[in-house]
Protein backbone atom coordinates (compact mmCIF):
# COMPACT_ATOMS: atom_id res chain seq x y z
CA UNK A 1 0.00 0.00 0.00
CA UNK A 2 1.38 3.47 -0.78
CA UNK A 3 0.22 6.28 0.79
CA UNK A 4 -0.58 9.59 -1.32
CA UNK A 5 -1.40 13.06 -0.99
CA UNK A 6 -5.28 13.63 -1.74
CA UNK A 7 -5.59 14.26 -5.55
CA UNK A 8 -2.57 12.50 -6.45
CA UNK A 9 -3.73 8.59 -6.02
CA UNK A 10 -4.02 8.01 -9.78
CA UNK A 11 -0.53 9.83 -10.62
CA UNK A 12 1.04 7.72 -7.93
CA UNK A 13 -1.04 4.84 -9.00
CA UNK A 14 0.09 5.21 -12.88
CA UNK A 15 4.13 5.40 -11.32
CA UNK A 16 3.95 1.67 -10.15
CA UNK A 17 2.76 0.62 -13.54
CA UNK A 18 5.35 2.29 -15.19
CA UNK A 19 7.88 0.85 -12.76
CA UNK A 20 6.48 -2.53 -13.85
CA UNK A 21 3.71 -3.19 -10.59
CA UNK A 22 0.55 -3.95 -12.01
CA UNK A 23 -3.33 -4.32 -10.92
CA UNK A 24 -2.31 -1.11 -8.92
CA UNK A 25 -6.06 0.29 -7.26
CA UNK A 26 -6.24 3.81 -6.31
CA UNK A 27 -8.56 4.61 -3.21
CA UNK A 28 -9.43 7.78 -0.76
CA UNK A 29 -5.29 8.81 -0.56
CA UNK A 30 -3.83 5.95 -0.93
CA UNK A 31 -3.06 3.19 -3.54
CA UNK A 32 -3.51 -0.02 -3.11
CA UNK A 33 -1.00 -2.98 -4.49
CA UNK A 34 -0.33 -6.48 -3.93
CA UNK A 35 3.52 -7.14 -4.37
CA UNK A 36 6.94 -8.68 -3.29
CA UNK A 37 9.81 -7.53 -1.22
CA UNK A 38 11.56 -6.36 -4.48
CA UNK A 39 8.54 -4.35 -5.50
CA UNK A 40 8.70 -2.61 -1.87
CA UNK A 41 12.50 -1.78 -2.15
CA UNK A 42 11.79 -0.22 -5.92
CA UNK A 43 8.55 1.67 -5.02
CA UNK A 44 10.64 3.31 -2.40
CA UNK A 45 12.90 3.96 -4.47
CA UNK A 46 11.60 5.16 -7.56
CA UNK A 47 8.16 6.46 -6.75
CA UNK A 48 8.30 10.29 -7.28
CA UNK A 49 4.77 11.67 -6.16
CA UNK A 50 3.95 9.02 -3.16
CA UNK A 51 4.29 10.15 0.37
CA UNK A 52 5.28 6.42 1.88
CA UNK A 53 5.61 2.70 1.12
CA UNK A 54 3.46 1.33 3.54
CA UNK A 55 2.81 -2.89 4.51
CA UNK A 56 -0.57 -3.62 5.26
CA UNK A 57 -1.11 -6.45 7.92
CA UNK A 58 -4.83 -6.30 9.28
CA UNK A 59 -7.96 -4.42 8.51
CA UNK A 60 -10.84 -5.09 11.31
CA UNK A 61 -14.13 -3.48 12.62
CA UNK A 62 -12.86 -1.88 15.94
CA UNK A 63 -15.40 0.10 17.17
CA UNK A 64 -14.23 -0.68 21.08
CA UNK A 65 -11.32 -0.49 22.91
CA UNK A 66 -11.70 -4.06 23.19
CA UNK A 67 -12.07 -4.51 19.63
CA UNK A 68 -8.42 -2.66 18.90
CA UNK A 69 -6.63 -4.48 21.61
CA UNK A 70 -8.02 -8.00 20.21
CA UNK A 71 -7.38 -7.22 16.83
CA UNK A 72 -4.12 -5.52 17.01
CA UNK A 73 -3.03 -8.39 18.98
CA UNK A 74 -4.09 -11.30 16.66
CA UNK A 75 -1.34 -10.36 14.17
CA UNK A 76 1.40 -12.42 14.22
CA UNK A 77 3.96 -9.65 15.44
CA UNK A 78 6.96 -12.43 16.65
CA UNK A 79 7.27 -13.29 12.73
CA UNK A 80 7.30 -9.90 11.24
CA UNK A 81 9.51 -8.22 14.65
CA UNK A 82 12.18 -10.25 15.65
CA UNK A 83 14.69 -9.10 18.51
CA UNK A 84 13.84 -6.72 20.35
CA UNK A 85 12.00 -4.38 18.26
CA UNK A 86 11.76 -0.31 19.38
CA UNK A 87 7.87 -0.36 18.54
CA UNK A 88 6.41 2.94 17.88
CA UNK A 89 2.96 3.63 17.12
CA UNK A 90 1.42 6.34 14.77
CA UNK A 91 -2.46 6.61 14.64
CA UNK A 92 -5.53 8.93 13.39
CA UNK A 93 -9.17 8.32 12.89
CA UNK A 94 -11.74 9.85 10.81
CA UNK A 95 -15.60 9.18 11.58
CA UNK A 96 -14.64 6.87 13.73
CA UNK A 97 -15.96 6.67 17.56
CA UNK A 98 -12.47 6.04 18.48
CA UNK A 99 -11.46 9.91 18.96
CA UNK A 100 -8.99 9.74 21.59
CA UNK A 101 -5.91 9.42 19.49
CA UNK A 102 -3.23 9.14 22.45
CA UNK A 103 -5.16 6.20 23.86
CA UNK A 104 -5.73 4.47 20.31
CA UNK A 105 -1.57 4.68 20.44
CA UNK A 106 -1.64 3.41 23.77
CA UNK A 107 -3.90 0.35 23.36
CA UNK A 108 -2.24 -0.52 20.34
CA UNK A 109 1.17 -0.43 21.50
CA UNK A 110 0.44 -2.25 24.85
CA UNK A 111 -1.94 -5.13 22.55
CA UNK A 112 1.79 -5.36 20.58
CA UNK A 113 4.13 -5.89 23.54
CA UNK A 114 1.17 -8.02 24.59
CA UNK A 115 1.94 -10.50 21.49
CA UNK A 116 5.53 -10.42 21.37
CA UNK A 117 5.97 -10.93 25.19
CA UNK A 118 3.52 -13.22 25.09
CA UNK A 119 1.52 -11.38 27.87
CA UNK A 120 4.27 -11.46 30.62
CA UNK A 121 5.10 -8.68 32.64
CA UNK A 122 8.40 -10.50 33.26
CA UNK A 123 9.21 -10.37 29.24
CA UNK A 124 8.37 -7.03 28.46
CA UNK A 125 10.43 -5.42 25.69
CA UNK A 126 13.75 -3.79 25.98
CA UNK A 127 13.17 -2.00 22.79
CA UNK A 128 16.89 -2.15 22.15
CA UNK A 129 16.46 -3.87 18.58
CA UNK A 130 15.78 -2.51 14.95
CA UNK A 131 13.08 0.53 15.15
CA UNK A 132 9.32 -0.43 13.73
CA UNK A 133 7.47 2.09 12.76
CA UNK A 134 3.66 1.36 12.83
CA UNK A 135 0.38 3.13 11.86
CA UNK A 136 -2.67 2.56 12.78
CA UNK A 137 -6.00 4.17 10.64
CA UNK A 138 -9.23 4.27 11.85
CA UNK A 139 -11.89 5.16 9.66
CA UNK A 140 -15.78 4.36 9.93
CA UNK A 141 -15.21 2.23 13.07
CA UNK A 142 -12.55 0.24 10.53
CA UNK A 143 -8.84 -0.24 12.11
CA UNK A 144 -6.47 -0.75 8.89
CA UNK A 145 -3.11 -1.69 10.61
CA UNK A 146 0.37 -1.11 8.54
CA UNK A 147 4.24 -1.49 8.90
CA UNK A 148 5.87 1.91 7.38
CA UNK A 149 8.58 0.76 5.19
CA UNK A 150 9.90 4.35 4.34
CA UNK A 151 10.86 6.29 7.71
CA UNK A 152 11.14 9.77 6.91
CA UNK A 153 8.51 10.97 4.07
CA UNK A 154 9.14 9.90 0.10
CA UNK A 155 9.59 13.59 -0.43
CA UNK A 156 12.84 13.96 1.62
CA UNK A 157 14.98 13.17 -1.40
CA UNK A 158 17.91 14.77 0.48
CA UNK A 159 19.01 17.32 -1.87
CA UNK A 160 17.60 20.35 -0.46
CA UNK A 161 19.76 22.03 1.81
CA UNK A 162 18.12 25.00 1.70
CA UNK A 163 14.38 24.67 1.57
CA UNK A 164 13.63 28.77 1.51
CA UNK A 165 10.68 30.48 3.32
CA UNK A 166 7.55 28.86 1.96
CA UNK A 167 9.12 25.46 0.64
CA UNK A 168 6.98 23.16 -1.63
CA UNK A 169 7.52 18.97 -0.96
CA UNK A 170 9.32 17.46 -3.59
CA UNK A 171 6.83 14.96 -4.27
CA UNK A 172 4.27 17.38 -5.13
CA UNK A 173 6.72 19.26 -7.50
CA UNK A 174 6.99 16.40 -8.85
CA UNK A 175 3.55 15.41 -9.60
CA UNK A 176 3.29 19.06 -10.80
CA UNK A 177 5.89 18.51 -14.13
CA UNK A 178 4.39 15.10 -14.47
CA UNK A 179 0.53 16.47 -14.80
CA UNK A 180 2.12 18.95 -17.36
CA UNK A 181 2.50 16.84 -19.96
CA UNK A 182 6.70 17.57 -20.61
CA UNK A 183 8.98 15.68 -21.99
CA UNK A 184 12.97 16.73 -22.51
CA UNK A 185 12.15 17.40 -25.63
CA UNK A 186 10.60 20.60 -24.72
CA UNK A 187 11.62 23.70 -23.10
CA UNK A 188 10.63 24.18 -19.42
CA UNK A 189 10.78 26.83 -16.96
CA UNK A 190 9.67 27.81 -13.27
CA UNK A 191 10.36 31.41 -13.56
CA UNK A 192 9.17 31.89 -9.59
CA UNK A 193 11.68 29.01 -8.88
CA UNK A 194 12.63 29.97 -5.37
CA UNK A 195 14.67 26.97 -4.09
CA UNK A 196 14.24 25.41 -7.02
CA UNK A 197 12.24 22.49 -6.42
CA UNK A 198 9.99 22.11 -9.73
CA UNK A 199 12.81 22.64 -11.71
CA UNK A 200 15.11 20.31 -9.84
CA UNK A 201 12.34 17.63 -9.78
CA UNK A 202 12.25 17.88 -13.88
CA UNK A 203 16.02 17.33 -14.23
CA UNK A 204 15.15 14.17 -11.99
CA UNK A 205 12.27 13.04 -14.54
CA UNK A 206 14.23 13.80 -17.51
CA UNK A 207 17.21 12.05 -16.50
CA UNK A 208 15.26 8.85 -15.00
CA UNK A 209 17.13 9.30 -11.54
CA UNK A 210 15.51 7.46 -9.08
CA UNK A 211 14.48 10.20 -6.51
CA UNK A 212 15.18 7.89 -3.58
CA UNK A 213 18.65 6.56 -4.94
CA UNK A 214 20.73 8.97 -2.14
CA UNK A 215 18.80 8.10 0.88
CA UNK A 216 18.07 5.07 3.31
CA UNK A 217 14.79 3.23 4.47
CA UNK A 218 13.74 1.83 7.68
CA UNK A 219 12.78 -1.61 6.08
CA UNK A 220 16.71 -1.74 4.75
CA UNK A 221 17.20 -3.09 8.62
CA UNK A 222 13.90 -5.94 8.66
CA UNK A 223 14.53 -9.34 7.52
CA UNK A 224 11.37 -8.91 5.89
CA UNK A 225 13.01 -7.26 3.03
CA UNK A 226 16.59 -9.08 2.45
CA UNK A 227 19.66 -6.70 1.75
CA UNK A 228 19.34 -8.53 -2.04
CA UNK A 229 16.27 -7.01 -2.78
CA UNK A 230 17.71 -3.15 -2.15
CA UNK A 231 21.11 -3.60 -3.78
CA UNK A 232 19.02 -5.29 -6.84
CA UNK A 233 16.65 -2.24 -7.03
CA UNK A 234 19.64 0.25 -6.62
CA UNK A 235 21.15 -1.52 -9.35
CA UNK A 236 18.62 -1.72 -11.75
CA UNK A 237 17.46 2.02 -11.19
CA UNK A 238 21.08 3.02 -11.92
CA UNK A 239 21.05 0.82 -15.11
CA UNK A 240 18.11 3.25 -16.14
CA UNK A 241 19.53 6.42 -15.88
CA UNK A 242 20.30 8.88 -18.75
CA UNK A 243 22.09 11.50 -17.33
CA UNK A 244 23.27 12.54 -20.62
CA UNK A 245 19.87 13.44 -21.72
CA UNK A 246 19.58 17.30 -23.30
CA UNK A 247 17.26 19.26 -21.74
CA UNK A 248 16.28 22.52 -21.30
CA UNK A 249 15.50 23.63 -18.21
CA UNK A 250 15.06 26.61 -16.78
CA UNK A 251 14.68 28.06 -12.93
CA UNK A 252 14.56 31.81 -12.36
CA UNK A 253 14.07 34.21 -9.13
CA UNK A 254 14.03 37.79 -8.72
CA UNK A 255 15.88 37.69 -5.51
CA UNK A 256 19.57 36.35 -6.34
CA UNK A 257 20.10 35.02 -3.17
CA UNK A 258 17.56 32.39 -3.49
CA UNK A 259 18.60 31.49 -6.85
CA UNK A 260 22.04 30.64 -5.36
CA UNK A 261 20.46 27.89 -3.80
CA UNK A 262 18.35 26.63 -5.78
CA UNK A 263 21.17 26.24 -7.87
CA UNK A 264 23.40 24.60 -4.76
CA UNK A 265 20.23 22.22 -4.13
CA UNK A 266 20.42 21.29 -7.89
CA UNK A 267 24.35 20.06 -7.54
CA UNK A 268 23.40 18.30 -4.79
CA UNK A 269 20.84 16.18 -6.42
CA UNK A 270 23.35 15.68 -9.40
CA UNK A 271 21.64 17.72 -12.16
CA UNK A 272 23.17 21.09 -11.33
CA UNK A 273 24.32 20.81 -15.15
CA UNK A 274 21.02 20.25 -16.47
CA UNK A 275 19.10 23.33 -15.09
CA UNK A 276 20.17 26.63 -16.18
CA UNK A 277 19.40 28.83 -12.53
CA UNK A 278 20.03 33.24 -12.71
CA UNK A 279 18.26 35.78 -11.11
CA UNK A 280 15.76 38.09 -13.10
CA UNK A 281 11.71 39.21 -12.32
CA UNK A 282 9.40 37.59 -14.07
CA UNK A 283 8.81 40.52 -16.49
CA UNK A 284 12.05 39.42 -18.12
CA UNK A 285 11.05 36.10 -19.17
CA UNK A 286 12.12 35.22 -22.61
CA UNK A 287 11.06 32.03 -24.08
CA UNK A 288 13.62 29.67 -25.68
CA UNK A 289 12.04 27.86 -28.14
CA UNK A 290 8.33 26.60 -29.09
CA UNK A 291 5.99 23.87 -27.15
CA UNK A 292 7.39 24.77 -23.73
CA UNK A 293 5.97 24.31 -20.07
CA UNK A 294 5.83 26.67 -17.74
CA UNK A 295 5.37 25.53 -13.96
CA UNK A 296 5.40 27.58 -11.02
CA UNK A 297 4.28 28.07 -7.27
CA UNK A 298 3.58 31.40 -7.56
CA UNK A 299 2.95 33.00 -3.88
CA UNK A 300 -0.82 32.44 -2.72
CA UNK A 301 -1.15 35.75 -0.23
CA UNK A 302 -1.16 33.06 2.34
CA UNK A 303 2.86 33.27 4.00
CA UNK A 304 4.60 34.89 0.95
CA UNK A 305 3.77 38.06 -1.03
CA UNK A 306 1.10 40.72 0.18
CA UNK A 307 -2.28 40.74 -1.36
CA UNK A 308 -1.44 43.72 -3.94
CA UNK A 309 2.09 42.31 -4.83
CA UNK A 310 0.12 38.75 -5.61
CA UNK A 311 -2.63 40.13 -7.90
CA UNK A 312 0.28 42.47 -9.65
CA UNK A 313 2.27 39.21 -10.07
CA UNK A 314 -0.85 36.81 -11.50
CA UNK A 315 -1.70 39.14 -13.71
CA UNK A 316 1.97 39.57 -15.29
CA UNK A 317 1.76 35.95 -15.38
CA UNK A 318 -1.55 36.35 -17.98
CA UNK A 319 0.23 38.55 -19.86
CA UNK A 320 3.08 36.36 -20.63
CA UNK A 321 0.71 33.41 -21.48
CA UNK A 322 -0.95 35.38 -23.89
CA UNK A 323 3.10 36.17 -25.14
CA UNK A 324 3.70 32.65 -25.65
CA UNK A 325 1.05 31.05 -28.22
CA UNK A 326 2.78 27.15 -28.69
CA UNK A 327 3.31 27.49 -24.52
CA UNK A 328 1.41 25.34 -21.90
CA UNK A 329 1.50 27.01 -18.29
CA UNK A 330 0.62 25.46 -14.85
CA UNK A 331 0.36 27.26 -11.80
CA UNK A 332 -0.55 26.09 -7.59
CA UNK A 333 -2.65 28.67 -6.43
CA UNK A 334 -4.78 28.56 -3.29
CA UNK A 335 -5.91 32.20 -4.02
CA UNK A 336 -9.22 32.08 -5.46
CA UNK A 337 -9.49 34.67 -7.80
CA UNK A 338 -6.37 33.80 -9.44
CA UNK A 339 -8.27 32.61 -12.94
CA UNK A 340 -9.91 36.07 -12.94
CA UNK A 341 -6.92 38.11 -12.31
CA UNK A 342 -4.97 36.03 -14.29
CA UNK A 343 -7.47 36.96 -17.27
CA UNK A 344 -8.41 33.24 -18.95
CA UNK A 345 -10.00 30.55 -17.42
CA UNK A 346 -7.75 27.13 -17.38
CA UNK A 347 -7.76 24.16 -19.73
CA UNK A 348 -8.46 22.31 -16.47
CA UNK A 349 -8.17 22.32 -13.06
CA UNK A 350 -7.80 19.83 -10.27
CA UNK A 351 -7.55 19.87 -6.64
CA UNK A 352 -4.20 19.35 -4.41
CA UNK A 353 -2.93 20.26 -0.54
CA UNK A 354 0.42 21.78 -0.52
CA UNK A 355 0.86 20.86 3.27
CA UNK A 356 -2.13 22.04 4.84
CA UNK A 357 -3.71 24.86 2.28
CA UNK A 358 -5.93 23.49 -0.35
CA UNK A 359 -4.81 24.45 -3.78
CA UNK A 360 -5.94 24.20 -6.77
CA UNK A 361 -3.52 23.36 -9.85
CA UNK A 362 -4.40 25.87 -12.87
CA UNK A 363 -3.56 23.98 -16.03
CA UNK A 364 -3.59 26.14 -19.12
CA UNK A 365 -2.88 23.87 -22.02
CA UNK A 366 -1.46 25.14 -25.29
CA UNK A 367 -0.66 22.84 -28.12
CA UNK A 368 1.54 19.74 -28.36
CA UNK A 369 4.21 19.76 -30.92
CA UNK A 370 4.29 18.40 -34.32
CA UNK A 371 4.82 14.80 -34.61
CA UNK A 372 7.46 14.40 -37.34
CA UNK A 373 6.77 11.94 -40.17
CA UNK A 374 7.12 8.47 -39.91
CA UNK A 375 10.17 7.08 -42.69
CA UNK A 376 9.25 5.45 -45.44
Amino acid sequence: MVAASFGLEAVVRDELSTLGIPGARAEDRKVIFEGSARDIARANLCLRTADRVLVQLARFPAAEFDDLYEGVRAIRWRDLLPGQPAVSVDARSVRSRLTAVPTVQSVCKKAIVDALSGGRASSRLQESGVPYDVEVALHNDTATVSLDTTGPGLHKRGYRRDAGEAPLRENLAAALVLLSRWDPSRPFADPLCGSGTIAIEAALIAAHIAPGISRTFAAEQWPLVPPEAWREARERARGEETRGVRARILGADRDARVVESAAKNARAAGVGRMVDFHAAPLSAFRAEGDYGCLVCNPPYGERLGSPGEVRELYQSMGRLFRSLPTWSLFALSAHEDFQKLFGARASKNRKLYNGNIRCWYYQYFGPLPPREPRGE
